[in-house]
């Protein structure tokens, strides 16, 4: 179905773009040792060569109390196949409403995802602001979608080589966010993108056609796609 989405070759190029090699960091998730529990470890920071030694090695930030972060790695990892995005004939039509444009507007999207109104909102300033140095250093992308110049809905993430770790969404319309997955998917399947990772899966996504990874195969698809 991601294919029918009308990509463009400019967001296609945002996701064969060139990369250079990761910061260093004083801190090194590579020799970590994984447990049974989602939550690996506490502490860090969330300098650039940090934040993409984590992604590259399984691993991602959220708070988990004031001044601490955890680093998390789902025993059962969420994913859409590049090609398994599920499109329901309601989606198809209310996609007409919108347009869809990326990178023009990341800051504004951390924002809206990170609004204190939302359910267990956890975006903070301190992850927006370390996050858009991802996105100025070519890290880090987003999705817009748009009614005439309003921002209506999003999502943002990091890529890494050809893995794509989706970080969080918001809509302010209906099925607003589900376009940007949508666009998102089809561009990086555009791309030659191999994985998308949506860190838990939910009832949502799940419609959408995300799936459970076990962590080991996880992190072996992580390694193949990292490294192609």
């Amino acid at each position: 179905m991601t294919a029918e989405w009308p990509v463009v070759d400019e967001d296609v190029a945002r996701f064969t773009a060139p990369q250079g090699p990761i910061p260093s960091t004083d801190w090194d998730f590579s020799h970590i040792v994984f447990g049974d529990d989602d939550l690996i470890a506490v502490g860090a920071d969330l300098e650039v060569g940090t934040l993409l030694n984590a992604y590259s090695n399984g691993l991602f930030p959220m708070p988990i109390s004031r001044g601490k972060l955890g680093w998390f790695s789902p025993v059962q990892r969420g994913v859409i196949p590049i090609d398994g995005f599920h499109v329901s004939g309601s989606l198809r039509k209310h996609a007409k409403r919108f347009s869809v444009r990326f990178d023009t507007r990341f800051t504004e999207v951390m924002t809206a995802c990170g609004d204190k109104k939302r359910e267990h909102g956890w975006i903070n300033d301190e992850f927006i602001e370390a996050y858009t140095e991802l996105h100025r250093l070519g890290w880090a992308h987003s999705c817009e979608v748009l009614v005439d110049d309003e921002l209506v809905g999003g999502v943002y993430g990091v890529r890494v080589g050809r893995f794509f770790a989706g970080e969080s969404m918001f809509h302010r319309r209906t099925d607003a966010s589900k376009v940007a997955l949508w666009a998102l998917t089809a561009t990086m399947a555009a791309a030659g993108m191999r994985l998308f990772d949506v860190q838990w899966t939910t009832p949502h996504l799940v419609s959408l056609g995300a799936v459970d990874v076990p962590r080991a195969e996880y992190l072996r698809l992580l390694s193949e796609a990292r490294n192609a």
